[in-house]
């Protein structure tokens, strides 16, 4: 959950330690959790720099516009200095794995997002070839899962395909990365938006996070089993503990446990710590 501030030719995006589940905020945070999404997308910009233009100017408080340089203790590790661009109202989710909301789609109707997969797949089996299926970003309410061709009816064709390649092209990246570490990617989660190049020219540029425990399902390589949910370095331990309790998804959400707010904070930790090769900027 981020807080967004307009400075005039850029803007401030601070990541709070909110947490949400289900498109759903909820009544407790995780502390840190910012810290560690706005370090580990800027780790991931820097590598992804090479495959498309992205949003991020800088972390460094030093580097900020001067009216937000005496809040640099609140700011310092949670906040990017970014370009400004017209979101895409479409999410780009890229999956490698049959888990979540696919292995929901799958079990249905043998497709996920209208990508039709083989007969007999497991829970958390690797799919033949990474996959792309899009999703609304809706401004209340939940996002759904849409098809390549209902996406192109929002965003047109030729946009959609140019949105599929880089979204499968970053998270191939980043699974290549995640693999020297001992970490499976299983999804991810990408936005995109049109900012202006060096000549005045429309340019589609990679915005919000990237490759992080919020938006990524991140399985440590050692202990994966398909046929089963599998332990992650990522939200899914508080979506899991927030099905076990039964709640219905819809507001108010509850408050999670100080165990959970715990076991939470460890595993984003972890995450950046095993993805980077060093300890979190606190």
């Amino acid at each position: 959950m981020r807080d967004v501030y307009d400075m005039g030719d850029t803007l401030l995006i601070v990541a709070t330690d909110r947490i949400s589940a289900f498109d759903c905020i909820l009544g407790s945070g995780i502390p840190d959790k910012g810290k560690v999404l706005t370090q580990l997308s800027a780790f991931w910009f820097e590598r992804i720099a090479s495959i498309t233009p992205h949003h991020l100017i800088s972390i460094n408080v030093d580097d900020f516009p001067a009216a937000a340089r005496p809040h640099r203790d609140v700011l310092r590790g949670r906040t990017m200095l970014v370009r400004k661009t017209a979101p895409l109202p479409v999410e780009c989710v890229a999956r490698g794995y049959l888990s979540g909301s696919g292995w929901k789609d799958y079990q249905k109707t043998g497709a996920v997002c209208g990508v039709t997969l083989p007969a007999g797949l497991r829970n958390s089996d690797k799919l033949p070839e990474p996959i792309f299926t899009p999703a609304t970003k809706a401004e209340s309410g939940h996002d759904e899962n849409i098809s390549e061709a209902e996406a192109a009816g929002i965003l047109g064709a030729e946009r959609v395909a140019q949105l599929k390649a880089l979204t499968l092209d970053i998270y191939k990246l980043g699974v290549a990365h995640a693999a020297t570490r001992g970490i499976l990617i299983a999804d991810t989660k990408f936005e995109f938006g049109l900012g202006t190049d060096a000549d005045g020219g429309q340019q589609l540029v990679l915005i919000d996070e990237v490759l992080t425990s919020d938006s990524s399902r991140f399985w440590p390589q050692s202990l994966y089993e398909p046929g089963r949910s599998q332990p992650s370095f990522d939200k899914q331990f508080v979506r899991d503990y927030l099905e076990e309790i039964g709640w219905n998804k819809q507001p108010p959400a509850p408050s999670l446990p100080e165990d959970v707010v715990t076991r939470t904070r460890e595993k984003y930790l972890e995450a950046f710590r095993i993805l980077t090769g060093r300890d979190l900027e606190l």
